[in-house]
């Protein structure tokens, strides 16, 4: 198989889809490889190393889509890349689509076999391609609340672990999955008071035997969170629903309540965000502030720290990416349901429950199709 992996264009996206030492197991696989000239520099790979790896560089994006069988990105197209999907390609990426119909409808529309690195879930339940860059969010979100919660940035000047005889920062942590629980780490770690807030008991009682007398869990409930956001400095949006939309949990009208200069980190925007004040900012203009509250919501929070999410997120996706290349996405399908439950489009339909839900299009399941 052809498979291709091309430069990111959104802002500020320094990751890439495949390393050099992920070009060497395709090509050892009886794969063929092309990648866009300095499509690796951002994540410190050149492209001398791509070509000793065995990969064939080409000069600009249009001529790998137009080339390839199979795509392998990091984030979702942006709408410049529209004009390249083709009948047939298989795209093998980050997609979100609960929070973005006019994509899903250009990948209907090209009739692209989309597969979704966010929805491919294990017989556990586990998201293992979701789960490094969660880890990795989770970990950024006290990192830059930390920094956001500078005077400067317009937060209320407070240092998270504080000091002998000064206060802690109260940080409030919306749900305790992946992310919440990385997040959870580096502020009990530190040295802030810890509030997290799940609806699952089970996964309460993990995070109770976990970190101990450092934090406070609560079930999540509309009440608990208004008492908890209104004396926390930072508060992290960590909640997921697999490919769907995700729960406004932060309301708005929670924001007169709270701290002059608290700071608010949404990391579900990708998924249309859990706050109800939330919208999609960039690392180039990271914040804005609402009724005295400091918002970061960047879509993509892990490009902040490419080398780290490169080589955490490929070593992720490149056993399924090698069965799709070496199967084909029909039959890799049918062999391993994880990389089923990953085909959010196929041949012009949709065909991921969630998606369709959220978006109100038609849903087909795919082992009617293939």
């Amino acid at each position: 198989m052809k498979i291709g992996c091309v430069k990111e264009i959104k802002n500020n996206e320094f990751r890439v889809g495949l390393t050099p030492d992920n070009v060497i197991a395709y090509v050892n696989a009886g794969h063929h490889v092309y990648i866009e000239k300095g499509a690796g520099v951002g994540s410190g790979f050149s492209d001398n190393e791509y070509v000793n790896a065995g990969a064939s560089l080409i000069d600009n994006a249009k001529e790998v889509w137009d080339l390839v069988d199979m795509m392998i990105k990091v984030k979702e197209p942006l709408e410049e890349e529209y004009k390249y999907f083709h009948e047939g390609l298989i795209l093998y990426t980050y997609l979100h689509l609960a929070a973005d119909k006019e994509q899903t409808d250009a990948l209907l529309g090209g009739k692209v076999k989309a597969v979704a690195y966010e929805t491919i879930m294990e017989k556990d339940g586990s998201l293992p391609c979701l789960a490094p860059m969660s880890q990795i969010a989770g970990r950024l979100s006290i990192q830059e609340g930390a920094k956001y919660l500078e005077k400067k940035f317009g937060g209320e000047g407070i240092l998270l672990a504080g000091v002998p005889g000064t206060p802690k920062a109260n940080v409030v942590i919306l749900g305790g999955g992946t992310v919440g629980m990385n997040a959870c780490k580096i502020a009990v770690g530190m040295g802030a008071n810890v509030t997290i807030l799940d609806i699952n008991l089970k996964r309460l009682e993990q995070l109770d035997n976990m970190f101990g007398a450092h934090i406070q869990t609560l079930v999540s409930s509309d009440s608990n969170i208004e008492r908890a956001v209104k004396d926390a400095d930072l508060v992290i949006g960590s909640v997921l629903i697999p490919g769907g939309s995700t729960p406004k949990l932060f309301k708005k009208k929670y924001l007169p309540e709270m701290k002059d200069g608290a700071v608010f980190v949404d990391v579900a925007i990708d998924q249309g965000g859990c706050g109800e004040s939330s919208r999609v900012t960039t690392h180039d203009d990271p914040v804005y502030i609402e009724e005295g509250v400091v918002h970061y919501c960047v879509g993509n929070m892990p490009g902040a720290v490419p080398r780290t999410s490169t080589i955490a997120l490929t070593n992720a996706t490149l056993s399924y990416g090698l069965q799709i290349a070496s199967s084909g996405l029909e039959e890799a399908s049918k062999k391993n349901p994880a990389i089923a439950s990953g085909v959010n489009c196929y041949a012009g339909s949709l065909t991921n429950k969630n998606v369709a839900d959220a978006l109100g299009i038609e849903f087909k399941a795919l082992d009617e199709i293939i």
